[in-house]
């Protein structure tokens, strides 16, 4: 039995486009800092700085149209509150790929109960099979370009830095030989 074209597919929060800017200034500081310490890093560009919400990877193209409803409908009834920026980190810690921002929620939990439902909603249609581990929102700014580790772990201090994230959305993620590029499917204002 062929399971038919599939698709890689992520729900995320987007970033207005100042933080996406701000992230990507903090980023350039931050990747030479790593160079300086014998690390490869690749900078992500700022159009495609984003939160995570849910990763739904190889996916039916037949249920696409089912995940955009759901993400449109958690768009609508959703609202983010403010968002800030954390600490910087290396993902995962011990043989770190990723360099990113850590988010903090200032709206008591909005953006973890968005993805708790997002997550419920998926689950529900088949779509996504829930993760056991603890959400831990944050934006990825680079990547490393090999398995070595930066040798400097310190970071710069992040920016000080709040801003109210714009929408919902359903990215197709397509792979590249040196890097990923994002296709907005579907989008929702928050509240709207």
């Amino acid at each position: 039995m062929t399971r038919g074209a599939t698709v890689r597919l992520f729900v995320a929060v987007a970033l207005p486009a100042a933080a996406r800017a701000e992230l990507a200034r903090w980023a350039r500081g931050a990747a030479t800092s790593a160079r300086a310490g014998g690390g490869h890093v690749r900078l992500l560009a700022p159009e495609s700085l984003h939160a995570t919400l849910c990763f739904l990877g190889s996916t039916p193209v037949g249920e696409i149209d089912a995940i955009a409803d759901l993400v449109t409908g958690a768009g609508a009834a959703g609202a983010v509150g403010q968002l800030s920026l954390g600490a910087p980190l290396w993902l995962p810690k011990r043989n770190p790929r990723a360099l990113a921002v850590e988010l903090h929620d200032d709206a008591q939990g909005a953006l973890g109960a968005l993805r708790d439902d997002l997550v419920r909603s998926l689950a529900a249609i088949g779509a996504l099979e829930p993760e056991h581990r603890r959400f831990r929102p944050h934006v990825t700014v680079a990547r490393l370009r090999s398995r070595e580790a930066p040798h400097e772990r310190l970071l710069p201090a992040t920016p000080a830095l709040a801003f109210v994230p714009r929408a919902v959305v359903l990215y197709r993620s397509w792979l590249g030989p040196t890097e990923a590029s994002y296709e907005a499917l579907a989008e929702s204002a928050f509240g709207g």
